[in-house]
């Protein structure tokens, strides 16, 4: 509703700028009523009814149906005891109604609520009151009439334009973010339970191991489903990268980071782990079980780096492009698509025959990139 919250807003100043029109109107022209009195008892009743109503004017949900009806009660009823303590010369001369543009407030009302039908609905209560009540049909009274039923369509028009709008734009997000949860959920699963699958078709005889992955995997799925695999936090909800780069480390892959902790959010320090997981996981798979490999972390003022080198065969120009088209995501949401959710970025350099470097670069928040 954020869009229409202005609009409420400029109504409920417009009420009660009204409100004070309509009585110094009445303040400068009471003698000339014939029953004055009458016009100041309506007066008070309408100024007390537009300030117990203001709060409800703050918004479609709080200015129900029954607030507006009282309104336009108050609108009719000013309109036609305007014309029994009014002259009649006064009201031939164009003399305006005791609520004058105070009434207007009442179309925008039910503009605002429902739409440019109930505008017009309204509109025409109250162009009929005039007609009927005070002045009958004159040049000025329709003149004011038809002021007051395009101003309050026009707003009831534009307001359903904009509900329209918000409607498909909350829409465009929710679908935008159910798109980001699969994208998520599919890395996930490509880095562990797809792996597991890789290794059961080419491992078919070390049950005993094929076993532990399978346990890891379910672990792994189960802590993904109820959203309780986090890193170890610090109290101000960051986390050293450090540990979660160095478990990588065997006898084949080497880890080399700073001396001093490298703190990042929690969520950050989890997805550069995995998306490095993932670059090692590419280097087992394409470039051998026996390929060596290198992790580099770099903690810079403007972001933080890790590369993940190794020396494996690499790999032709065009290769990634190929593997995207054939369903094959490791780099593409793995590694890729995990640092751009981060606001981040991922590189990777190959020369046939000279291996393959992965850069993983996120930018720190205010730091120069």
């Amino acid at each position: 509703m954020s869009v229409e919250l202005p609009l409420w807003r400029a109504m409920g100043y417009f009420r009660v700028l009204a409100l004070g029109y309509a009585v110094l109107r009445f303040f400068t022209a009471h003698r000339e009523f014939l029953h004055p009195v009458s016009g100041w008892i309506y007066l008070g009743a309408l100024t007390l009814w537009t300030l117990a109503s203001t709060r409800a004017f703050a918004g479609p949900k709080r200015c129900t149906w029954t607030v507006l009806g009282t309104d336009l009660l108050f609108a009719v009823f000013g309109i036609v005891l305007s014309g029994f303590i009014d002259t009649p010369a006064r009201i031939h001369a164009g003399a305006p109604t005791l609520p004058t543009i105070w009434a207007a407030g009442t179309v925008l009302g039910f503009a605002g609520k429902g739409g440019w039908r109930p505008a017009a609905f309204a509109g025409a209560v109250i162009g009929a009151a005039n007609i009927l009540g005070h002045g009958g049909i004159s040049p000025d009274n329709l003149h004011n009439i038809v002021l007051l039923l395009v101003a309050g369509c026009a707003i009831g028009y534009v307001i359903e334009l904009a509900r329209a709008s918000e409607a498909v734009l909350t829409r465009a997000l929710q679908v935008e973010a159910a798109t980001r949860e699969r994208e998520r959920l599919s890395r996930d699963i490509h880095d562990g339970v797809l792996q597991v699958l890789a290794l059961v078709h080419r491992q078919q005889g070390d049950a005993a191991e094929l076993g532990r992955l399978a346990g890891e995997q379910e672990r792994a799925l189960r802590a993904l489903m109820t959203g309780t695999q986090q890193p170890e936090t610090l109290g101000d909800g960051e986390a050293d990268l450090r540990p979660l780069i160095s478990r990588h480390a065997d006898e084949r892959i080497t880890v080399a980071a700073p001396a001093t902790p490298v703190l990042l959010p929690a969520q950050v320090a989890t997805e550069l782990s995995a998306a490095v997981a993932a670059a090692l996981d590419n280097v087992r798979v394409h470039a051998g079980e026996h390929t060596r490999a290198w992790i580099l972390l770099e903690d810079e003022p403007q972001a933080v780096t890790v590369s993940v080198r190794d020396d494996g065969p690499g790999f032709p120009a065009g290769r990634l492009a190929q593997a995207q088209q054939d369903g094959r995501l490791g780099v593409a949401q793995s590694i890729r698509g995990r640092m751009l959710d981060l606001g981040g970025s991922a590189e990777l350099y190959s020369v046939p025959g000279e291996g393959v470097e992965v850069e993983l670069r996120w930018p720190r928040r205010g730091g120069d990139d």
